[in-house]
């Protein structure tokens, strides 16, 4: 997953953070977490109710702050890290993670009764059996045709916004809009898709797709109810499956979950319904939103930031004692890169000598140093399952030779410009010819993401959608997925016909036998290729009031989760 470059800067980590909310061992300053995961086989892993959190309370309400609006609820439309963990208390979906907050990771099924069934052994047949009991917010029963009806209204470009794996997976194509054309209320399914009987969802594939569980977890299989289906004006109140469900939302301040009556927790193995309600805070800067948590007067007891604490307060929190055990801290999933345009930097040892060029202890140190970021020489980001740490240029003199100014584009906002000024300074410092290129922010992930752009570097990011090596290095380099027209994920245009067949060889083998393939296959492209030059992944730190408990930073996303959460007396 893309997200726009709004770095550690707002969102950042506390050095001096040690509580984990879960009860495990919080990673001490400097550690890595890593993940690790397994797919649950036995079905009552899947079986609910969750276990109960030690010292939870019925009732009250938790206040989540932000500054920005949640602009979608739709579930096949929703994919910013906000929209992925609010979705968790209303939109169930096929599977989804049992998650301790320390980087264990198990995957069950949720609608279905399992993670699902290789019916063939060979990953291109995969079969859903759905839960009994579990209704949508009216009462109706949630049935396969209805997963099947949203699986297809993804198809849809006019509801456009969310992850579009299971979309070309089915139609063996990035243009999978051309592979089946999507009608509000229809009952044709894509191709691939099928309904044997109401309890029954099978998905069939033209190649395997051994990742399917893990894609299966995004709130893109999220039920849809046909009749109630009204396309782009869905977002304001999608129908619920979750233990809660949408009562309101005030324009762009304030959106309102109460509970919902229709949740059976005898059918969901990870989430909770101990609050009477959440209500989501829109506008407040990230200083007043500290500013309060840290008083923790009246409802903002039992609140939180989702945006984290901001620079400017970082040391009076972490050197206030009293605040300490309401720290919420870890690393994320989020690597930031410069994306290297191999169309116009062919030579590949131009490329490992920019990888060997760059500073990066000075540009952790530019955007807040070590409570803000860890530095990264690896593709994949520590949490993948499998991470394998490597550094395949280390920093040295290079000798640059005949090499054309080059141009760093970056968004034209306050973050992109320290990024790209101390990296243009590095690498001026190693002998290069670098001019920088301010993008308007609003529109700078659309203009890198076209395949013609006229610039050689550029600031860019990715967050995995599941901790697998393969949410993030076909995504990013699969050279069939150009597109001529834009909306690209690998923004460094490789085309490697080697590469490919191996992305293809290695999501064919079993979940288990992948990690080591793909962490030998990150050194390798950047050995053989050098597409970008990995940078840092951020770490997150945030505070919450003191009423509020249950709350931790989740191991998939490394965002805030709200699946345990409860309000103390």
């Amino acid at each position: 997953m893309r997200r726009t470059l709004t770095l550690a800067l707002v969102l950042v980590a506390c050095a001096a953070c040690t509580d984990n909310p879960r009860g495990g061992v919080a990673p001490s300053e400097g550690a890595i977490r890593q993940q690790t995961g397994v797919i649950a086989t036995d079905p009552a892993a899947s079986r609910g109710p969750a276990p109960e959190v030690p010292g939870a309370a019925t009732g009250g309400t938790v206040t989540v702050f932000r500054e920005t609006t949640l602009a979608r609820l739709d579930p096949q439309r929703v994919y910013s890290f906000l929209g992925l963990s609010i979705s968790q208390l209303y939109a169930r979906r096929l599977t989804t993670f049992a998650d301790d907050g320390t980087g264990k990771l198990t995957l069950v099924g949720d609608l279905a009764e399992t993670p699902g069934t290789d019916v063939n052994g060979d990953c291109r047949t995969w079969e859903f059996r759905l839960k009994e009991n579990i209704r949508f917010e009216t009462g109706a029963p949630v049935t396969a045709r209805d997963i099947a009806y949203g699986i297809a209204r993804s198809f849809d470009l006019t509801l456009a916004g969310g992850p579009t794996y299971l979309q070309e997976w089915l139609s063996g194509t990035p243009q999978y809009d051309k592979a089946f054309d999507f009608a509000p209320a229809t009952t044709a399914l894509p191709p691939g898709v099928e309904t044997p009987d109401d309890r029954t969802l099978r998905l069939r594939f033209p190649r395997a797709q051994c990742d399917l569980p893990f894609a299966a977890a995004l709130p893109a299989t999220s039920p849809v109810p046909a009749a109630a289906d009204t396309g782009l004006d869905y977002d304001r109140s999608p129908v619920a499956t979750g233990p809660y469900k949408i009562e309101g939302r005030t324009g762009d301040s304030e959106l309102r979950l109460v509970r919902n009556p229709q949740w059976d927790p005898a059918t969901d193995a990870v989430r909770h319904q101990y609050p009477d309600r959440f209500v989501l805070s829109f506008g407040a800067d990230p200083v007043a939103q500290t500013n309060r948590i840290m008083a923790g007067q009246g409802a903002d007891a039992a609140s939180v930031s989702f945006d984290g604490v901001p620079p400017s307060l970082l040391a009076r929190v972490t050197g206030d004692p009293a605040l300490e055990p309401r720290m919420l801290r870890s690393q994320t999933p989020r690597l930031t890169m410069m994306s290297i345009n191999t169309r116009r930097i062919t030579d590949v040892s131009v490329r490992a000598a920019l990888n060997r060029a760059v500073d990066r202890e000075s540009l952790v140190k530019a955007i807040g140093g070590a409570a803000v970021a860890r530095p990264l020489t690896t593709l994949l980001p520590p949490s993948t399952i499998g991470w394998r740490p490597y550094d395949a240029y280390p920093a040295a003199p290079v000798q640059v030779g005949e090499v054309p100014e080059l141009v760093l584009a970056h968004a034209d906002d306050a973050e992109g410009q320290i990024v790209a000024t101390s990296l243009a300074t590095g690498l001026r410092a190693a002998g290069f010819t670098v001019t920088t290129k301010a993008v308007p922010a609003n529109e700078y992930l659309v203009e890198i993401q076209k395949a013609d752009n006229p610039w050689d570097l550029y600031v860019d990011s990715w967050a995995p959608d599941w901790p697998s090596g393969a949410a993030v290095l076909p995504a990013l380099f699969d050279g069939r997925g150009i597109k001529v027209d834009g909306g690209n994920n690998g923004t460094s245009y490789l085309d490697a016909r080697p590469l490919d067949a191996e992305f293809d060889r290695i999501t064919a083998l079993p979940i288990d036998e992948q990690s080591a393939q793909w962490a030998a296959l990150d050194e390798k492209i950047m050995r053989e290729y050098a597409p970008v030059v990995p940078l840092y992944i951020e770490l997150t730190c945030t505070i919450r009031g003191p009423s509020a408990g249950g709350l931790f930073v989740d191991s998939v996303f490394g965002s805030l989760a709200f699946v345990n959460a409860f309000v103390t007396p």
